[in-house]
Protein backbone atom coordinates (compact mmCIF):
# COMPACT_ATOMS: atom_id res chain seq x y z
CA UNK A 1 0.00 0.00 0.00
CA UNK A 2 1.10 3.53 -0.65
CA UNK A 3 -0.87 5.82 1.64
CA UNK A 4 -0.12 8.82 -0.54
CA UNK A 5 -2.00 7.19 -3.45
CA UNK A 6 -4.96 6.21 -1.24
CA UNK A 7 -5.23 9.48 0.74
CA UNK A 8 -8.04 11.08 -1.28
CA UNK A 9 -10.13 7.90 -1.05
CA UNK A 10 -10.06 7.83 2.76
CA UNK A 11 -12.94 9.30 4.71
CA UNK A 12 -12.30 12.49 6.69
CA UNK A 13 -12.37 10.75 10.09
CA UNK A 14 -9.66 8.30 9.01
CA UNK A 15 -7.48 11.07 7.59
CA UNK A 16 -7.95 13.10 10.78
CA UNK A 17 -6.97 10.13 12.96
CA UNK A 18 -3.84 9.52 10.89
CA UNK A 19 -2.86 13.19 11.11
CA UNK A 20 -3.36 13.24 14.87
CA UNK A 21 -1.33 10.04 15.33
CA UNK A 22 1.69 10.51 13.03
CA UNK A 23 3.91 8.18 15.07
CA UNK A 24 1.65 5.14 14.80
CA UNK A 25 3.56 2.43 12.92
CA UNK A 26 0.96 -0.33 13.18
CA UNK A 27 -2.61 0.82 12.66
CA UNK A 28 -5.35 -0.47 14.96
CA UNK A 29 -7.86 -2.87 13.43
CA UNK A 30 -10.59 -0.24 13.21
CA UNK A 31 -8.38 2.14 11.21
CA UNK A 32 -7.03 -0.72 9.11
CA UNK A 33 -10.58 -1.85 8.28
CA UNK A 34 -11.57 1.68 7.22
CA UNK A 35 -8.53 2.02 4.98
CA UNK A 36 -9.10 -1.40 3.44
CA UNK A 37 -12.75 -0.51 2.84
CA UNK A 38 -11.94 2.73 1.02
CA UNK A 39 -8.76 1.74 -0.83
CA UNK A 40 -8.72 1.09 -4.56
CA UNK A 41 -6.52 -2.01 -4.34
CA UNK A 42 -5.93 -4.93 -2.06
CA UNK A 43 -4.29 -3.86 1.20
CA UNK A 44 -2.32 -6.42 3.16
CA UNK A 45 -2.76 -6.71 6.88
CA UNK A 46 -1.32 -8.99 9.53
CA UNK A 47 -3.03 -11.91 11.27
CA UNK A 48 -4.63 -9.43 13.69
CA UNK A 49 -6.20 -7.31 10.93
CA UNK A 50 -3.69 -4.49 11.38
CA UNK A 51 -1.74 -2.61 8.73
CA UNK A 52 1.94 -1.84 9.22
CA UNK A 53 2.91 1.49 7.70
CA UNK A 54 6.06 1.87 5.63
CA UNK A 55 8.69 4.56 6.17
CA UNK A 56 7.23 6.35 3.11
CA UNK A 57 3.74 6.25 4.65
CA UNK A 58 5.02 7.61 7.97
CA UNK A 59 6.93 10.42 6.25
CA UNK A 60 3.83 11.29 4.20
CA UNK A 61 1.62 11.46 7.30
CA UNK A 62 4.14 13.62 9.16
CA UNK A 63 4.37 15.99 6.19
CA UNK A 64 0.59 16.26 6.01
CA UNK A 65 0.18 16.75 9.76
CA UNK A 66 2.92 19.39 9.91
CA UNK A 67 1.36 21.17 6.92
CA UNK A 68 -2.04 21.12 8.63
CA UNK A 69 -0.55 22.51 11.84
CA UNK A 70 -1.66 19.46 13.79
CA UNK A 71 1.63 17.89 14.80
CA UNK A 72 4.40 19.46 16.74
CA UNK A 73 8.10 18.90 16.24
CA UNK A 74 8.53 17.29 19.64
CA UNK A 75 6.85 13.94 19.00
CA UNK A 76 7.49 11.40 21.70
CA UNK A 77 7.75 7.75 20.76
CA UNK A 78 7.59 4.89 23.20
CA UNK A 79 9.07 1.46 22.72
CA UNK A 80 7.24 -1.40 24.41
CA UNK A 81 10.61 -3.08 24.96
CA UNK A 82 11.95 -0.28 27.16
CA UNK A 83 12.63 -1.23 30.79
CA UNK A 84 9.85 -0.11 33.06
CA UNK A 85 7.27 0.16 30.25
CA UNK A 86 3.98 -1.52 31.24
CA UNK A 87 3.12 -4.48 29.05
Amino acid sequence: MNLKDEWDRLDSETRKWLLENPGCVILPRTMSARIRRDAAGNIECDQHGQIQLSREDLDFIREKSNGAGIASSDHRFFDANQPGHPR
